[in-house]
């Protein structure tokens, strides 16, 4: 692929692009040269997951075309958090919490994009910028009576928005020039809620420096059952390995609805887009291989071959009678096994429920089985002597329950 403006055409078809604040010029600016674009996230969790996957995605397509990206990481905005669209404040975390949190966010970046992708911390111009100078610099370019037209500040005006929310849509602006400046990055991705954050950026670049600055957003994904993305029944679908196994995130992909099918294999896997169509028509029984395409795609590129044959075992194991050592384990020792202990307790401890009264309202609908047998009652006690067997959480998460002595 070139560097000129091609990739916007193939980024517009595969369904990564909601806004654009200037098509032309941004067309005109990757003709001319390549372009550093940026994708930022608060430190708020030490991984990325499945939401923020689409941005990556759309990052690996520009960088195939030659353009290089870049990742910011709000190791000082983390400390305030964004207002956009939530009802409450988010939590305050420890400067040790927010380190970790960096190198889970860095780790999962850079297995998309690369190593040598620059990684940088807005705390570097933030932490020393005093608040005389940020008014000075920033605040002065800014009118309240417009920044409160914006629907991600007025929705929290119905709840309580804090002078500290309220300045993160001007820290965000002021990132985008200081990276303008000392990293020449002119493009800003994210998601559509954060339109006028960008929108922001891209006035006070051209009001500050003449700077001729770029925003382009994605569409807020939601499955077609309506739930957002990157969210199941218990809990955000991780990235990093040591918050979900791969077999659980090949899993994820493997139980998409059907009506996804398409859609996500043109978001989340580089497949062209003729065998994209091809899949995404495939009907009734058919459409399982295009299922099992899109986790064995998704799971190669979050993962890595190695990862992705265990995942295919593991698989195997739960679905096909074959081996199960790749399969998420819980080992039990013989002396609780014969003390008495609960399916609702397995459960949690192999991580397929959340906690016992989920178990419970599992079992209750019929979505907790044991050995392919439903069980009905959580509180049931495990009994049997065959020292192996695998308790599922409806069609999408096994795990080995594995006695020991």
């Amino acid at each position: 692929m070139s560097t000129t403006s091609d990739v916007l055409d193939l980024l517009q078809e595969r369904g990564f692009i909601h806004q654009c604040t200037d098509v032309a010029g941004l067309r005109q600016s990757m003709a001319r040269a390549p372009v550093t674009a940026y994708l930022g996230f608060d430190a708020t969790a030490d991984s990325l997951h499945v939401g923020h996957l689409q941005g990556l995605m759309l990052m690996r397509w520009l960088q195939r075309a030659g353009h290089t990206p870049m990742l910011l990481i709000g190791g000082a905005t983390t400390r305030i958090g964004d207002p956009s669209f939530r009802d409450t404040s988010r939590p305050v975390l420890d400067e040790a919490s927010i380190a970790a949190n960096i190198d889970g966010i860095r780790s999962a970046f850079t297995r998309y994009l690369g190593l040598e992708v620059p990684v940088v911390d807005n705390a570097e111009w933030l932490d020393g910028l005093g608040y005389l100078d940020f008014l000075g610099k920033v605040g002065r370019h800014f009118s309240v009576n417009r920044m409160l037209t914006f629907d991600a500040i007025r929705s929290r005006l119905e709840h309580s928005l804090s002078f500290l929310e309220f300045g993160y849509t001007l820290l965000q602006a002021y990132d985008f020039t200081e990276l303008a400046r000392r990293h020449g990055c002119t493009l800003q991705i994210g998601g559509a809620d954060q339109w006028a954050n960008i929108i922001n950026g891209i006035d006070l670049g051209r009001r500050q420096s003449s700077l001729d600055l770029y925003g382009l957003t994605m569409p807020l994904l939601a499955t077609a059952d309506g739930k957002k993305m990157g969210k199941s029944a218990d809990g955000a679908v991780w990235l990093n390995a040591h918050r979900l196994a791969p077999y659980g995130f090949w899993q994820f992909w493997r139980n998409v609805d059907d009506r996804d099918v398409g859609r996500f294999l043109a978001l989340f896997t580089e497949l062209p887009m003729d065998e994209v169509r091809r899949l995404g028509a495939l009907q009734g029984a058919e459409l399982n291989e295009a299922k099992i395409v899109l986790a064995n795609q998704a799971t190669l590129l979050a993962h890595g071959p190695d990862a992705l044959e265990s995942a295919q075992r593991a698989a195997a194991g739960a679905f096909g009678g074959g081996e199960r050592a790749d399969m998420p384990t819980c080992v039990l020792d013989a002396a609780r096994l014969a003390a008495g202990v609960t399916l609702a307790e397995l459960a949690v401890e192999s991580g397929l429920a959340a906690s016992r009264g989920a178990a419970r309202r599992l079992a209750a609908g019929g979505g907790l089985r044991l050995d392919g047998v439903t069980a009905p009652d959580a509180d049931a006690v495990l009994a049997g002597e065959n020292g192996e067997w695998v308790l599922s959480a409806g069609r999408k998460q096994h795990a080995r329950i594995v006695v020991v002595s």
